[in-house]
């Protein structure tokens, strides 16, 4: 399996994609920013990139010739999706944390309309990841070839969560006072948000792997 890895991350997907996590992760630098954005660019981005490029290169095809399982095949793959995910999320945090300490250096006392970067926000995001995850894997593991609906379901899904999330944080103003104006009074539930969005994450990827690698196994490979 792990020269199925570092098949993909030396040979399939082009050096740009491992760039974007860094220059998008700057975006977090603007003052009251959508902050969602920034991890929701994997998925908008890199995802139809790399993807688009496996199909053009007939990844599948080459892989198949390997000595090496389906179920590895799977396994291979998501790890590396896993892999791009926790980089693009790395550096958005990185990023926000320099945010946090520029602004505060600064003394600039930013007014945020849409959801801060805190440590429930990222747990938030690594729901939105999981979510996409568990449609985008699931489905194209169908056949391991189309990706396109695969795709647009999963960004969808992702979507409708993160924009239901920032609406309540609009809406309500408890949801508003706990990730934007008194951050510091609710640092445990912050945390909480934070270690329940790496569980999810976490568990809606292992789904997505068991359902897809059984899936695999009923695509037939010419």
């Amino acid at each position: 399996m792990y020269n199925l890895v570092m098949k993909d991350l030396k040979l399939g997907i082009q050096p740009i994609f491992f760039f974007m996590p860094v220059m998008l992760g700057m975006l977090m630098l603007i003052p009251s920013w959508i902050y969602f954005i920034v991890p929701m660019y994997f998925f908008w981005i890199s995802v139809p990139g790399i993807f688009g490029n496996f199909k053009a290169q007939h990844d599948l095809m080459f892989t198949t010739m390997m000595p090496v399982t389906k179920q590895d095949m799977v396994k291979a793959r998501i790890l590396v999706i896993v892999i791009l995910e926790l980089l693009h999320i790395g550096f958005a945090v990185i990023f926000g944390l320099i945010h946090d300490l520029l602004y505060a250096y600064i003394n600039l006392d930013i007014m945020y309309y849409f959801f801060a970067p805190t440590m429930g926000f990222w747990g938030l995001c690594m729901v939105i990841m999981a979510i996409f995850n568990i449609f985008f894997i699931t489905i194209y593991y169908k056949t391991a070839y189309k990706f396109g609906g695969a795709l647009a379901t999963g960004v969808i899904a992702a979507m409708l969560f993160a924009g239901i999330a920032q609406w309540l944080g609009i809406q309500l103003t408890s949801v508003s006072d706990v990730f934007n104006a008194h951050i510091a009074d609710h640092i445990g539930l912050h945390a909480s948000i934070l270690v329940a969005g790496i569980a999810i994450y976490a568990a809606f990827t292992f789904v997505a792997y068991r359902i897809a690698a059984k899936r695999f196994l009923e695509v037939e490979l010419l």
